[in-house]
Formats: structure tokens, C-alpha cells, sequence
């Protein structure tokens, strides 16, 4: 670690989540002070292993927050509630207050925010219709449909505004459909396959996956801090993997040496399906498998457009597919292991 190093010093929230476990030890290798922000005061002693510093609070709570940013050059806000299912509060409170809170306290001196945001800020996940080739600048609103899709929406006018007053200098980050070891595309996929005897796939898992392997995502990070023309920009980070869902869940099975039986599901009865979850069930905050949310990811064409991390970045998949899929099932294997059918 490189103590006092100007311009240098990161407080990341969500360090110990899944994104984070592999952004703040590559910024640490890079030579940034990292400061993890965690609410669990059980995870401080592994990430400071790592090299941190870690402070404790409550991001939902402003007067935890009180001076996390002080001596602080960069803020990166990671932490959010990354479930399909789930209240209107649930998902506001954890993702549009918590930046609200946060951008309170970053506030002034100049200094980055890097805010996570999802390409389902753009509409993927709570929209019928496909986004493939949605630019960052083209016309976006709320979806209506998914409150994960409207709570990052919201968030990223919020940075977007405080970068505006000049309070902060705000980078939105939009990954796709993030996999690696961890990820919830992994863990969710399993529990699908091994809680029935067949695996539901919209329009037979045919539209490409839209994925982003979380070390390809983490250099869109490293390159987007370096570039001074990265502030006020928001970029879309996909890979450029021809992977379908059927394509992914096969090879997941097959890294765990299980044969996956899958059976389509036409769109419109499955977004049928999710309409009638989010209203019954989603008040109830009761956890379920189809949502609107759900149907739109993997039921439509979510190919958003590239070209500008790869232009102003200089990012590009550097993990190719069968590489990350190699090590996301030597993680599931011992991590999460099943038996086989």
C-alpha cells in the first residue's frame, strides 16, 4: 500500500460483496489506499488481510456516515440490493438513499464518484421490447415494471446532477450481466438446477447472455480511474461473448458434470408470469423465481452498445468466455457443489 499517495485514496462500499472482493485487491495492487466500507464488523479482519482499511457503518443511516469521506480522493459506491425480488422500499431505500447519503457526505473537495450502476438503468430487466445496440445518451425513463431497473435509474440523476453542481466528478459505470466465482448468475443457476427436474429458459434460452466476467469489469474500473475524460461519462461494460443463455447454463452444467434437461418458456406467458408475481407477491416481499425483472434479462436481446468504453477507455474483453467459465466451475465444484443427477 502506498500511504498518502495524493489523488490516490478510495473508499469502496461493498468491498466485501461479490464485485468488490476482486475490484479493491486489484486497486490495491495497483498502488490505491483503499478504504472498505462494510456493515458487518465480521468481515473487517479479512479485508483488512488484504491491505485495507475498513471503517464500519450503515449506509442507509447518514449519521453513521459521518466523515468516511474525509481524506478521501475517490468514492466508489458498490453497494446495493442485488436481488430480483423484493418491495418498492426495499430496493429504494438500498439503492436510490444510500447514494443519496453517500453523495451527502462526498460532497466538495473535488473528488471522484464512481457510481455501480446496471444496464438495467437503461431498461434491461423491466422492459418488453430489446435493447441491443442502446447507446448511453439514447432517451431512457423508468421501466414501471422493475424497481431495480427505476432505483438505479433514479441514482444515476442524482450523481448525475450532483456532478452538474460540481459536488462531485461522477463516472457511472453500467456493467451487463456480471459472472465470475460468487456471482449470483452462478449461485441462482445452481439452485435451479437442483430444485427441479428441468430448467426453465424464456424463448428456449436463445438471446445472447450479455454477460461481463468480473476481472473484464474490473479493468473498465482501473482504466476509467485513470482517464480524466471518464468524468460525467457513463459507460455500458459487456463482453463481447456470443454465449446464449441455453449456451451458459449448459457449460455451467457440464463444469459440474450435470446434463440440465431445459424447456422454453415463450415470452409472453413468461412475462405473463412475472406481472402476476409482482403484484401478489412483491408487496409480501416473498422471494420468487419469475419476476418482470427476470423475464426481461433473459428474454430479450440486452446487447447493449460498447463502443464507448472501447474508444475513450481502451477496454476490451481480456478474459475470453471459455476461460471465465473454466474458473467460475472450478469456484462452484468446491463452493457450491451438487450431486450429480
Amino acid at each position: 500500500m502506498i500511504a498518502g499517495k495524493s489523488g490516490r485514496r478510495v473508499l469502496v462500499t461493498g468491498a466485501a460483496g461479490f464485485i468488490g472482493m476482486f475490484l479493491c485487491p486489484r486497486l490495491v495492487r495497483e498502488g490505491y489506499e483503499v478504504t472498505a466500507l462494510d456493515m458487518d464488523e465480521s468481515r473487517a479482519a479479512s479485508l483488512k488481510a488484504m491491505g485495507m482499511r475498513v471503517v464500519t457503518a450503515d449506509l442507509t443511516k447518514p449519521d453513521t456516515l459521518r466523515g468516511v469521506c474525509r481524506d478521501i480522493d475517490i468514492v466508489i459506491h458498490l453497494a446495493a440490493r442485488v436481488k430480483s425480488w423484493g418491495t418498492r422500499k426495499a430496493f429504494y431505500d438500498s439503492i436510490l438513499q444510500t447514494t443519496k447519503n453517500l453523495l451527502a457526505e462526498a460532497a466538495g473537495g473535488n473528488r471522484r464518484f464512481v457510481y455501480f450502476s446496471s444496464i438495467c438503468a437503461a431498461g434491461a430487466g423491466g422492459l418488453r421490447r430489446h435493447l441491443a445496440g442502446h447507446r448511453e445518451d439514447d432517451p431512457e425513463a423508468r421501466t414501471g415494471a422493475s424497481y431495480y431497473c427505476d432505483a438505479k435509474y433514479d441514482a444515476e440523476q442524482l450523481v448525475l446532477s450532483h456532478h452538474r453542481k460540481g459536488l462531485v466528478e461522477a463516472t457511472i459505470v453500467r456493467p451487463a450481466n456480471v459472472i465470475g466465482p460468487g456471482s449470483v448468475w452462478v449461485t441462482d443457476m445452481i439452485d435451479a438446477m437442483n430444485n427441479g427436474p428441468v430448467f426453465p429458459l424464456v424463448e428456449g434460452g436463445r438471446n445472447n447472455g450479455c454477460f461481463v466476467y468480473v476481472e473484464n469489469l474490473v479493468d473498465g474500473v482501473i482504466l476509467a480511474l485513470g482517464n480524466e475524460a471518464s468524468k460525467g461519462r457513463t459507460y455500458h461494460l459487456r463482453d463481447d461473448y456470443d454465449a446464449t443463455w441455453k449456451d451458459y447454463i449448459t457449460d455451467l452444467g457440464t463444469g459440474l458434470d450435470r446434463k440440465v434437461k431445459c424447456v422454453s418458456i415463450p415470452f409472453a406467458v413468461a412475462w405473463g408470469m412475472g406481472y402476476l408475481s409482482d403484484k401478489l407477491l412483491r408487496p409480501l416481499n416473498v422471494k420468487v423465481a419469475v419476476t418482470r425483472h427476470t423475464v426481461g434479462l433473459t428474454g430479450r436481446d440486452n446487447r447493449v452498445d460498447t463502443s464507448r468504453a472501447r474508444d475513450e477507455l481502451g477496454w476490451k474483453t481480456r478474459v475470453p468466455y471459455p476461460d471465465a467459465m473454466e474458473e467460475i466451475c472450478r469456484w462452484a465444484r468446491t463452493a457450491y457443489p451438487v450431486s450429480k443427477a
